[in-house]
């Protein structure tokens, strides 16, 4: 087995010395369960729950991004500390650059509006449509947000139904009860 780990750490040398590595991958153990990371040179371009089939979403991202998609975790240790320092309470935000490509137009608009939802808070889909302009586009909105690529990164989480429940989330209705549940309680910085 260390010796397939050597051909693999070879071959990630190889492809970055080339420039041939267009997606890096990782899979993360989390509090939330495997997590798939995937980023381009312009940042995290992929965040995946298991429930979304890690296997597609690389086909997908060989599809609409590039063929050259290599599993290369050291390329990815400032995003896995990024996101575990948020997912274990040591940070109110996973502040990594993003690659917002798989996405255009207002769900790109609506999905750039995220950050500005602060840690702890939350808002409806409502209020998103309204706070970009566009107050009737509530199904706009919510498409938006069930497409977000970077999910945690961008907090998406953080967007309710007008009634208060909570809505779909891209990693099901227990990940998005977790993460609201992580920002309810007091924040202590490490």
């Amino acid at each position: 087995m260390n010796h397939l780990n050597d051909l693999h750490a070879d071959l990630v040398e190889r492809a970055v010395a080339a420039d041939l590595l267009d997606v890096a991958y990782r899979v993360l153990d989390s509090p939330l369960g495997p997590l798939l990371v995937a980023a381009t040179g312009a940042g995290v371009v992929r965040v995946a729950f298991a429930l979304e089939d890690h296997d597609a979403v690389l086909a997908d991202l060989a599809d609409r991004v590039s063929p050259r998609v290599l599993r290369a975790p050291a390329r990815l240790d400032a995003t896995a500390h990024a996101l575990a320092d948020y997912l274990e309470g040591r940070s109110q935000r996973v502040e990594v650059p993003v690659d917002l490509r798989l996405l255009s137009g207002y769900r790109r608009e609506v999905v750039g509006a995220l950050p500005a939802i602060g840690y702890g808070s939350t808002t409806t889909y409502a209020e998103l449509a309204a706070a970009t302009g566009r107050p009737r586009a509530v199904r706009a909105v919510g498409s938006a947000c069930a497409n977000n690529p970077v999910p945690v990164v961008l907090p998406c989480h953080r967007v309710l139904r007008s009634d208060g429940s909570e809505g779909g989330y891209r990693g099901g209705p227990e990940a998005k009860r977790q993460l609201l549940a992580l920002e309810a309680t007091p924040f202590a910085p490490a």
